[in-house]
């Protein structure tokens, strides 16, 4: 199966407008065919945008402000025909994870992260796939939003394999990425056997702006569990007019699931 974290710039201007870009994000998930994805910085309009473009996909997650449909997604897509949805929830990245709208210790924004336990339809195989959106500024939300996810992992699957997509904000040598990997999840960049690595935030849609000095890894898929990872791509196609769908390249993860014992 495949798995993909896409973080689709939340509005933007000109040709960073995302209704300029809404195609695009489209087609390249389209493309890309994963079992399951998260995204980030979806406002409502955008997961209309998803769902309407890809009739094939159900998704589970709430708007960040209030539970229901302000301020941006942390939403998880899965194929309906392939997979049942046997639980999902969202719990916010804070003092209080039950209680929405809230800015968690330092946050700058707030900050949620949503579930969906899903089996496969065809094998009886389960798992579950968590995503989120840490804190751009505040270090200790990023800390705390970290270890309050890996927390809940081991609360609601421990026995079950496991995926975390998501825009973390920040680099591999980071203290909030150590305590995932504490947590018991495993960098599916590091493990994948076949990999196309790089970057994964360029902050320009244009092909010509200067990134380079942008230019980081920040977007994960980790992996816990008895998972087999095959293969790690970092998606950097660009469309008519040299522009990229979004200032983050989406990744992709290619894994096999254990077996129904």
């Amino acid at each position: 199966m495949k798995v993909m974290s896409f973080n689709l710039l939340c509005g933007g201007a000109g040709g960073r407008d995302w209704k300029v870009r809404k195609e695009m994000v489209v087609d390249t998930i389209s493309k890309a065919a994963p079992d399951t994805f998260g995204v980030q910085e979806a406002h409502y309009d955008w997961i209309r945008t998803l769902c309407d473009g890809l009739p094939d996909y159900a998704f589970v997650g709430v708007g960040r402000d209030d539970g229901k449909t302000k301020g941006e997604y942390s939403a998880v897509f899965y194929k309906k025909d392939a997979y049942t949805l046997l639980d999902s929830g969202s719990f916010w990245l804070s003092e209080t994870p039950d209680v929405p709208g809230v800015k968690g210790w330092d946050a700058a924004c707030v900050r949620v992260c949503s579930y969906a336990k899903l089996q496969e339809k065809a094998t009886g195989r389960q798992f579950v796939h968590f995503n989120t959106h840490l804190d751009h500024r505040g270090f200790v939300a990023m800390q705390k939003g970290a270890e309050l996810v890996a927390e809940k992992a081991k609360q609601l699957c421990p026995d079950l394999p496991a995926f975390f997509t998501g825009d973390f904000n920040v680099t591999p040598d980071s203290a909030p990425y150590r305590t995932v990997i504490a947590g018991g999840f495993r960098d599916a960049r590091l493990i994948a056997p076949v990999t196309d690595n790089g970057p994964t935030f360029h902050w320009a849609v244009y092909v010509t702006d200067e990134t380079e000095e942008a230019e980081s890894i920040i977007d994960y898929c980790f992996v816990k569990g008895d998972v087999s990872v095959k293969t790690y791509r970092v998606i950097r196609e660009t469309y008519p007019g040299a522009l990229y769908p979004s200032d983050h390249y989406p990744v992709l993860v290619e894994l096999d699931l254990p077996p129904v014992h």
